[in-house]
């Protein structure tokens, strides 16, 4: 049985198809995750369900312990993730209400742990394509078939926050030509290629920022009243999306790591070596 990663609001979870639904609680050497793992089946298809922000929404972007929330799906067994995230639009097409499914990442974070790597571990991962060409096509034709108003495709930049965006920020932004802006993708996407886990994003537009002079400035009771509309067709997406997965990915996400270590074998810590052992393990022996 295949198993499938969601990480996004705490609603997405309540699905009347959704059998056997239990919670589960992670141990991690990263620390905990945002919250219980929601565990159950969806059309034949075991689903790992994180609420990123916790249940309740109770943790800042750059507080979230990304490393603990993408280890634990790991550690759940889940070989490819669904990000569902909210985004502000950076381009007049995509309207409030729209979804992309960005191919493309700029990150704009400080400070956040971004690599399972240190410690004694030295390693590069390839990010050329930060997120799975497969899954993410998979994604996309599931959204037409549920009936929104989709891109495929694009530039998704991560900045840090909590604030949003200066005027002049955004227009920089949209000179760089990025589609939408969002707070929470990085470094989620890149622990998630270390994990050798597929990842694809349903970026959830729901303002156009503050470039936009026709349009009011992005505020948070905007934002919440897109979400709210649009959480029925987010659970929709990931619906189509299950039932079109192949049993086995075609993509190259699970062999991410294959030529990742620099570091000797023998000159790897022991406790490093254990702590990495469900990421790197195979690579290692």
């Amino acid at each position: 049985m295949s198993t499938i990663g969601v990480i996004g609001g705490s609603g997405l979870y309540d699905m009347e198809e959704l059998k056997n639904v239990e919670e589960v609680a992670v141990d991690t050497p990263f620390g905990e995750p945002s919250d219980k793992y929601i565990v159950g089946e969806l059309e034949g298809v075991k689903m790992v369900f994180l609420p990123r922000h916790g249940r309740g929404h109770r943790i800042l972007p750059g507080e979230l312990n990304f490393r603990a929330n993408i280890y634990g799906m790991k550690k759940l067994g889940v070989e490819r993730i669904i990000s569902v995230s909210a985004v502000g639009s950076m381009k007049k097409e995509i309207k409030p209400g729209h979804i992309v499914v960005p191919d493309q990442f700029i990150d704009r974070t400080q400070g956040r742990a971004s690599t399972f790597f240190g410690n004694g571990l030295v390693g590069h991962v390839t990010f050329a394509d930060p997120l799975c060409g497969e899954l993410s096509d998979i994604v996309y034709d599931a959204s037409v078939r549920a009936g929104a108003e989709s891109h495929k495709g694009g530039t998704y930049i991560c900045i840090q926050g909590p604030q949003f965006s200066t005027r002049a920020e955004s227009m920089l932004y949209r000179s760089w030509g990025v589609d939408v802006i969002g707070m929470t993708n990085i470094p989620e996407a890149k622990l998630a290629r270390e994990a050798e886990i597929c990842y694809a994003t349903i970026a959830l537009s729901t303002d156009y920022d503050c470039w936009h002079e026709e349009e009011e400035d992005v505020t948070v009771e905007a934002i919440l009243e897109i979400i709210r509309n649009n959480v029925a067709m987010a659970k929709s997406i990931i619906k189509e999306s299950v039932k079109s997965l192949p049993a086995k990915a075609g993509c190259a996400c699970s062999s991410a790591m294959q030529h990742a270590v620099i570091t000797d074998k023998s000159r790897i810590p022991a406790g490093t070596k254990e702590d990495m052992n469900l990421i790197l393990g195979k690579y290692l022996k």
